[in-house]
């Protein structure tokens, strides 16, 4: 697992990086860990850095040293979370960082990285990845559920009532609790965008990109394992396909790959004609 994240720049990335080092070090230590709880823990402080903005300057604040802060941070949480969160927060707290706002970022950040390790250690990492862009894709198709799920003036607390009712017994524990991550707004983005970047951090996590596809029709297995070989042939690493039936493209595909997009629909076609011919009169 690395942390080459474009959205993660200079100081940032360097005090991320001890955290989840750290972070990783549980994965192969000899004791267990209960990594989903540390996820819920590290989750919960940031939650409460985005109430407190006080809190927030003071635990990123360049005038105190390190270790001053990190002394703050655990005369915050000492005896109120696991020791393995506290410790994973000390990290954070005590690493440097440009703005109060990445503090937050990198906190809610590390808390989802230790809920997808938590999958991972399960054997479950895939199909938690499979449930969040299923979700999203239910979620695009009704239009009232979008509007309600992604309305961030109302409650996330009403909202992931509604979710967990939608998902109870249908999904993974790990999912629904990213899901409810997701109507945080996750980095600041909205809760469509939110799910599809914890599908992509899913992914990258099993050290595969996301590429979504939009087709007319299903593939056949074989299609989708020549258009995997083929994509990981052009950027130089395994694929986690993504695929959306929408019958109105015609026929062709989309395929997306971070900003590149190849859109070969039949209606993209026609729209171009269409375009052309106006063009003339």
């Amino acid at each position: 697992m690395t942390v080459e994240d474009g959205a993660m720049m200079g100081p940032m990335r360097a005090s991320y990086a001890a955290a989840l080092e750290r972070l990783e070090s549980l994965l192969t230590g000899e004791r267990p860990v209960p990594l989903a709880g540390v996820g819920d823990e590290i989750l919960s402080f940031a939650r409460l850095l985005a109430r407190e903005p006080r809190l927030r300057r003071a635990l990123s604040d360049p005038a105190r040293s390190g270790e001053e802060r990190a002394e703050l941070l655990r005369s915050i949480v000492h005896g109120k979370v696991a020791e393995d969160t506290e410790a994973l927060l000390g990290i954070l707290a005590s690493g440097r960082w440009s703005a109060p706002a990445d503090l937050l970022d990198g906190t809610e950040r590390l808390g989802v990285e230790a809920l997808l390790a938590s999958a991972e250690l399960g054997e479950e990492l895939g199909e938690v990845e499979d449930e969040l862009f299923r979700f999203g894709q239910i979620v695009n198709a009704d239009q009232q559920l979008a509007a309600t799920l992604g309305d961030s003036s109302a409650s996330p607390a009403r909202r992931a009532e509604l979710v967990r009712a939608l998902l109870e017994n249908q999904a993974r524990a790990v999912t629904i609790r990213l899901v409810e991550v997701a109507l945080h707004g996750f980095g600041g983005r909205g809760f469509a965008a939110s799910l599809s970047r914890l599908v992509e951090l899913a992914a990258q996590r099993r050290d595969r990109q996301v590429a979504y596809l939009t087709v007319a029709a299903p593939l056949t297995e074989e299609q989708e394992r020549r258009l995997g070989e083929r994509l990981a042939e052009i950027y130089g690493r395994q694929m986690a396909l993504k695929i959306t039936l929408d019958p109105r493209i015609v026929g062709g595909l989309s395929v997306q790959v971070g900003h590149d997009l190849y859109d070969g629909t039949i209606l993209r076609r026609i729209n171009e004609t269409r375009a052309a011919l106006s063009g003339r009169r």
